[in-house]
């Protein structure tokens, strides 16, 4: 029995959809950014490559994307000698601990 035409077209909508998601190039979710108790930025489905700045320091950092992202305290998302970068699993959050200082970056570990 042959396939209905709206069964194919919908099939071939569904497969375009995986083909896209598989290939994405942004994160999908929002990252909220906070200094101490006052809001800083949200920051929605950013693009995975490269390094990203805050607009200002940030002391606590909330990811609802579907991605881990790497913290930093300098604007370029390097590391200073004596210190390392903060990771942060998808779906959670972080606080800046007093010695570290502010993130002013991040980015997103390469798979």
């Amino acid at each position: 029995m042959p396939a209905s035409r709206s069964k194919v077209a919908l099939t071939g909508v569904a497969l375009l959809g995986l083909a896209l998601t598989a290939c994405q190039d942004r994160a999908s979710g929002q990252i909220e950014a906070w200094n101490g108790a006052r809001h800083v930025q949200t920051i929605s489905n950013p693009p995975i490559k490269g390094c990203h700045r805050f607009r200002q320091d940030v002391t606590r950092v909330v990811n609802y994307t579907q991605n881990s992202m790497l913290l930093y305290t300098t604007p370029n998302c390097t590391v200073p000698p004596g210190k390392e970068s903060i990771y942060l699993d998808m779906q959670s959050e972080d606080v800046a601990v007093l010695s570290n200082g502010p993130w002013r970056s991040y980015s997103f570990p390469s798979h």
